[in-house]
């Protein structure tokens, strides 16, 4: 499911604290929507408070919604959950559906609930009127294997509750069918979300995916993972940005900026990545990550371990100010929901993380037109779902009174114009998505007298231009290119004008042109971005003027570069080689060479696989006047010796796929010979220490030239399957695997439980851990841990002691009078006195009056790293036995 490779942080604290009596169960009749009562309450204690401001209740138990693993709630509150009993890494189809629960009388518990529809693996919903977009794993009835993951649709005519008939697809083939069968969807195609330009941005996970197909019949690819989107017809689909490792879900803020958190990466240690993606934008996972980082668009922080999952740009006006306007970023690792403080940086921004709503193992939150924010946590469901395990809250102001969303359907189009001006981001959209409907002219009209009153607030002014774009086509272009003129639509304007490709031919190049040298840099990356998208090569010159940053260059050899630190100064020249890339301006590019624009046509040429381009670059050469010049003639060509082999789906992927860059499958091609021999000729003539560059230029480069030196050849990782068997009995394996693949080897390997035993004394683990009635308490008991955890919890538990810290073993630090200090678990609590124990299981008591502070962590006292050194089979030994004590 989620992308359960994770270093987990915080304690699962809500873990008991939650119950549910008395639910029906889920009848999927037309008729027969049934009442959902439930008795709920959520305790607050010591360990557990929500943020100030905000008012959390039970919404649905896990006798309704068990393994929540995506949801979306509809402008007027109806709630669409996807249930997912398969998990990340299950692989049997018929365990998944889509609930939809209905709070009729806006109280905050279910009055109704059906069950809407029949898929497996949901990952993603987004409800637009009558129609529910789902994402999810597609199986084959004969082989009952996974054969991909499709985005469809569903529709609900009769507002019944329950999809119509079959769904229809939108875009199929959006993951790998091989990686699916064979691993699970853990690292697969996940949140779909949209903007208000009208696309359906889709999150794709590394698994990427070959030959994905549209309603129109167009065709993609993507190597590893980045941003998709398509129109919500199917057609127009294209890939928004790339480069990102394993995304969950997008936030998309009123002015089109999109935010990711990447998810935890196993093999290189690089953590969480919070990310603002920019269009056609290249964010480097996995080739270009670690040595290449100058030519990416790094992330805007490394935020350590995690596991990032459902994603939400709040921006409702019932919510208090300091939770408003800001990404809501899950993380299922962390048990945290997360806000980010974005800060404008140029034509991108800086952040800050902040905690703000804990949750065991969030999912996924949506917010619908009233404000209410609904919250699916999975609740320690294991990797393969729980029928007993998670539950769907609900987050509301405190003082939030229930304001009914209103009609769109009998509002006037006039009405619809005012709506775009509403402060709800919700109602924003779906009232432009309304306008849509409604007869063009009339439609149109009214967008656009929202998007040029300079009085209304710039989110409506944007959501006018978008509006008016999609509903005037062609016909707009002149309002539009008037709109470029306006200094605070600029931006604006400019993306919409080139939004479409299918809508270009009369677009002018000049209000781009001019967009070069606005003085933002928002306008700046707009400009250039549309004039790729225009696809003009005449545009290349102005390109080139493009300022490259005097910090621009490759990492020290054997660095690893920045690839998570805000950069403002890159995003331009970055997307300005991006286009000049997409217009394969070769001759502009050779022309520039030797010039004051030198380095960035050289950095683009880096792109260009074409024989002209080669030939240019050799005869550069001879022409350049400086040893720099030179070396970087020579690095380009470098570079352009191999090129990345097609895909075709394959190969590629692993929990450590090869990083060493800049290709992952590097293969000659036509020009390759006639490199090797000008270099080879080069290399004979030169020095001692002119023979160390080029054996750096073929290491670095995968080259593979023998004659050159350096390293003569660079694994490739070509797939993620493991032999089992050979791998075992390794010692630590443990250490060197992600959690996922031990998880998968647990399912395989049962363990012998006497070697369990012995390795629970030999690991150390008896001396904090009691597992007899009588012995002396340490940390929490295991003598019936198998009653209360399953393998892979357990499992889970020794791998990540942070993730499941047990009720009452939250570690707390008291600093008391006497200068002295205390560390260990609360086992006794009055307002007299503190009993705590330390993990020596040593008592100590602490007269409340002497308490000068007192901190309760997040992480667990028990390190992480203890299993490491263990093989696949002790450590099945050591869960197994465990599993035992009950």
């Amino acid at each position: 499911m989620l992308k359960f490779s994770f270093t987990l942080f915080f304690s699962l604290i809500l873990l008991g604290l939650i119950k549910y009596y008395s639910a029906p169960s889920v009848n999927a009749a037309a008729d027969s929507t049934l009442v959902h009562k439930q008795s709920a309450d959520i305790r607050q204690t010591r360990q557990q408070t929500w943020p100030d401001g905000l008012t959390v209740t039970p919404f649905a138990g896990p006798e309704l919604t068990p393994s929540p693993a995506c949801l979306a709630a509809a402008p007027t509150g109806e709630i669409f959950v996807g249930v997912d009993m398969m998990g990340s890494l299950g692989k049997a189809p018929g365990k998944g559906r889509i609930l939809r629960l209905v709070d009729a009388d806006n109280d905050g518990k279910i009055d109704q609930h059906t069950e809407f529809a029949r898929v497996d693996n949901p990952r993603g919903i987004f409800v637009l009127g009558d129609k529910v977009y789902v994402l999810h794993t597609i199986f084959s009835k004969e082989t009952q294997k996974a054969t991909g993951m499709d985005l469809v649709v569903f529709e609900d005519k009769d507002h019944d509750g329950v999809a119509d008939g079959p769904s229809q697809p939108v875009i199929e083939h959006l993951s790998n069918p091989n990686m699916l069968a064979d691993r699970g969807t853990d690292h697969a195609t996940n949140g779909i979300r949209m903007g208000i330009d009208g696309w359906i941005y889709i999150a794709v996970g590394d698994f990427g995916f070959h030959d994905a197909i549209d309603r129109s019949g167009k065709k993609l690819t993507m190597l590893g993972g980045g941003i998709v989107r398509v129109r919500p017809d199917g057609t127009e689909m294209e890939i928004f940005s790339h480069g990102t490792r394993n995304i969950y879900d997008v936030a998309i803020d009123p002015y089109m900026n999109i935010f990711t958190r990447d998810n935890t990466n196993d093999g290189g240690g690089w953590n969480i990545r919070f990310s603002h993606h920019i269009q056609s934008g290249e964010y480097g996972y996995p080739v270009l990550f670690q040595h290449f980082t100058d030519e990416i668009l790094p992330a805007l922080a490394d935020l350590g371990g995690g596991s990032g999952t459902g994603a939400l740009f709040m921006d409702e006006p019932t919510w208090p100010e300091k939770y408003n306007h800001v990404p809501m970023m899950a993380d299922w690792g962390r048990n945290e929901l997360y806000i980010h403080r974005i800060t404008p940086n140029g034509a991108s921004f800086t952040q800050k993380q902040e905690e703000f709503i804990q949750l065991p193992q969030i999912t996924d939150l949506d917010v619908d037109g009233s404000g209410r924010l609904y919250l699916s946590a999975w609740d320690g469901a294991g990797y393969s779902g729980d029928p007993s395990k998670g539950y769907v809250v609900r987050a509301v102001p405190t003082g939030w009174t229930y304001k009914a969303f209103p009609n769109l359907k009998t509002a006037s189009v006039k009405e619809l114009g005012n709506l775009l001006a509403s402060g709800s981001a919700v109602t924003r959209l779906y009232a432009s998505q309304e306008l849509l409907a409604r007869p063009a002219d009339e439609a149109a009209k009214a967008a656009l007298v929202i998007a040029a009153d300079k009085g209304q607030p710039l989110y409506a002014r944007v959501a006018g231009v978008y509006t008016y774009a999609q509903i005037a086509g062609e016909i707009g272009i002149p309002a539009l290119v008037q709109l470029s003129a306006d200094k605070e639509l600029k931006e604006f304007a400019l993306k919409a004008l080139t939004d479409r490709k299918g809508r270009l031919q009369n677009v002018p190049m000049e209000p781009f042109i001019n967009g070069l040298k606005d003085p933002s840099a928002r306008v700046q990356a707009a400009a250039i971005v549309g004039l790729g998208r225009l696809g003009r090569v005449e545009a290349a010159n102005a390109l080139l003027a493009t300022r490259v940053p005097a910090s621009f260059g490759a990492p020290a050899k054997g660095t690893e570069g920045q690839h998570a630190k805000p950069n403002a100064d890159i995003v331009t020249p970055h997307l300005a080689v991006r286009t000049l890339v997409n217009l394969n301006a070769v001759s502009a590019c050779l022309s520039a060479i030797g010039t004051e624009h030198s380095t960035l046509a050289l950095w683009a040429l880096r792109y260009m696989h074409d024989a002209k381009a080669v030939d240019g670059v050799i005869a550069a050469y001879a022409k350049a006047k400086t040893p720099k010049l030179k070396e970087q003639i020579l690095a380009t060509l470098g570079r352009l010796y191999k090129t990345e082999a097609p895909y075709d789906g394959s190969w590629w992927w692993s929990t450590r796929p090869d990083s060493h860059g800049p290709y992952y499958k590097a293969i000659i091609w036509e020009s390759s010979p006639k490199i090797k021999a000008f270099l080879s000729t080069l290399r004979s003539k030169a020095s001692p220490t002119g023979k160390v560059f080029f054996a750096d230029l073929n290491a670095r480069n995968q080259m593979e030239i023998l004659a050159f030196g350096g390293e003569e050849k660079v694994p490739v990782v070509k797939e993620a399957k493991i032999d089992l068997e050979k791998i075992r009995n390794k010692k630590g394996q443990i250490g060197k695997s992600s959690i996922e693949d031990i998880m998968l080897a647990l399912a395989k390997i049962k363990g012998d439980p006497l070697k369990g035993k012995a390795l629970f004394a030999q690991q150390g683990c008896i001396a904090c851990h009691s597992i007899k009635k009588g012995e002396k308490l340490k940390g929490p008991f295991m003598g019936q841990i198998g009653s209360i955890m399953t393998r892979q919890q357990i499992a889970e538990s020794v791998l990540k002691p942070s993730a499941s810290i047990s009720q009452g073993f939250a570690t707390v630090t008291i600093t008391a009078k006497g200068n002295k200090t205390y560390m260990g678990f609360i086992t006794e609590e009055s307002a007299q006195k503190v009993v705590m124990r330390d993990i020596g299981g040593n008592v100590y008591t602490v007269k409340a009056a002497d308490i000068l502070s007192r901190k309760e962590m997040k992480t667990s006292m028990m390190p992480t790293g203890l299993a490491n050194a263990l093989s696949y089979e002790e450590f099945a030994s050591l869960v197994t036995f465990l599993s035992l004590q009950k």
